[in-house]
């Protein structure tokens, strides 16, 4: 019920982002999710790809500091409350939120999905399935 997200360390300077867009582009590796935080010296790029192995192994080979990351992605429902019921879950079992972001899936509009990096990701996924949640196997997150 993981998948595999790809952290990238960039320093902050204009055309860095473009830089590994357009290696990934370049490798036919196309970009499922992203999310991108910055201090004033460096960016962490997150990344979700259709191949993570053929990506880690392209941006190392183009001196890219990269590191692998096991994240939960779950389906919530899209209407105001919806992150609420999963964070609550979450919550009550206190397990801890590193980092999460969200994306939407092209065939379920009314659905969103979160990516969520956790301390216990098993047992994330236990609470979160035995609250009935939808949480989508690592193929079905490279596929989207």
């Amino acid at each position: 019920m993981q998948a595999r997200q790809i952290s990238v360390f960039l320093e902050n300077r204009a055309g860095r982002l473009e830089e590994i867009t357009g290696i990934l582009a370049k490798e036919k590796i196309n970009i499922r999710a992203l999310s991108l935080a910055d201090t004033s010296d460096f960016g962490i790029l997150r990344l979700i790809v259709n191949d993570p192995d053929n990506a880690i192994a392209i941006l190392r080979r183009e001196h890219f500091t990269v590191r692998e990351n096991e994240v939960i992605t779950v389906e919530i429902e899209d209407h105001p409350g919806g992150l609420h019921d999963i964070l609550s879950v979450l919550g009550r079992a206190g397990i801890s939120i590193e980092y999460m972001y969200g994306f939407f899936e092209r065939k379920n509009q009314d659905k969103a999905l979160m990516v969520i990096r956790v301390e216990s990701a098993a047992k994330a996924v236990k609470c979160l399935q035995d609250a009935g949640k939808h949480l989508l196997k690592a193929e079905e997150v490279y596929s989207l």
